[in-house]
């Protein structure tokens, strides 16, 4: 009977849980409005109120409770297969409008207004865009590396951003961002950060007289000594490595002497030219000259 139908003996959602479908729905949605929240928010306490405003706006348009989304994320987190192939579909999704979008031009732009950060810029992250990691093993890590091509050059610096939300019923909130540069020589700098809150996060690496050879990274989150089932979820999104090439001036360069146009060069009054004298004639000295005296009439 199984083998006439494999779909029949597939185990199925509970009822009464959101269907993988419509919360892959919802966590696009979701994701998507919180976008909406970093372009509109002009500061932290508005950027909250409008995340909890977009989140409730995004349960309403499916008919769901805040109780109804929590419960069917804990049903999934204790399922992390089912709930990793839901996110993997939002992350297809959201990269494709990325794509469509150019969304790695606009935001290394913005970068750029924000920071006030000069030189030549480039999106180079080859890793994934958006990452879900829960405190159980081997699920709590993801590490990437890329290797350096030609278009890198002595000097580049790095700045690697990434948007965080913690999805949490309970315990502490602790996870660990690394980024890692190699260069020719193998010498390596590195930075790591700790970060519990949700919003953007940095990692800078300044330049260094070496080319590099390597880039590696990784996300951790932490268990928190919390063992109970409750839900406990990162996602991370929006992961950006931007690459600065350093500005070269070159001292030996020979200043350009700008041409002077011959009508912009004012001509010396003739009473102000040196008159010349004819050969063997003596030229007038001062004591020559005879004070002019006026006439009385």
């Amino acid at each position: 009977m199984c083998a006439a139908s494999m779909t029949a003996c597939k185990p199925s959602v509970p009822s009464q849980f959101i269907q993988p479908g419509e919360m892959e729905d919802i966590l696009y949605d979701y994701y998507v409005s919180q976008g909406m929240v970093d372009v509109t928010a002009t500061n932290d306490q508005e950027r909250d109120y409008k995340r909890e405003l977009y989140f409730a706006t995004v349960l309403k348009k499916y008919g769901k409770s805040q109780a109804d989304f929590d419960s069917s994320m804990v049903y999934y987190y204790t399922r992390a297969d089912r709930f990793r192939k839901i996110y993997k579909n939002v992350q297809e999704r959201l990269s494709e409008d990325a794509l469509a979008l150019g969304a790695s031009e606009g935001e290394v732009e913005r970068y750029m207004m924000t920071q006030n950060l000069t030189g030549d810029t480039a999106s180079v992250w080859e890793g994934d865009r958006f990452v879900m990691l829960i405190p159980n093993q081997p699920n709590n890590r993801v590490q990437f590396v890329q290797k350096a091509d030609t278009a890198y050059r002595k000097g580049d610096s790095f700045m690697f951003t990434f948007q965080s939300d913690f999805l949490f019923q309970s315990g502490a909130k602790d996870a660990v961002a690394y980024l890692a540069v190699k260069y020719d020589n193998d010498s390596v700098y590195s930075s790591a950060i700790h970060f519990s809150m949700n919003g953007n996060n940095q990692i800078r690496i300044n330049a260094c007289n070496n080319k590099v050879k390597e880039i590696s990274s990784f996300f951790y989150l932490g268990d928190g000594s919390d063992k109970t089932p409750n839900l406990r979820v990162l996602l991370l999104s929006r992961i950006q490595l931007i690459r600065f090439h350093q500005k070269t001036t070159d001292s030996n360069t020979e200043k350009q002497v700008t041409p002077v146009k011959a009508d912009t060069i004012t001509p010396i009054p003739d009473s102000l030219r040196p008159k010349p004298h004819r050969l063997g004639e003596r030229p007038v000295l001062m004591k020559d000259v005879k004070p002019i005296t006026r006439k009385e009439l």
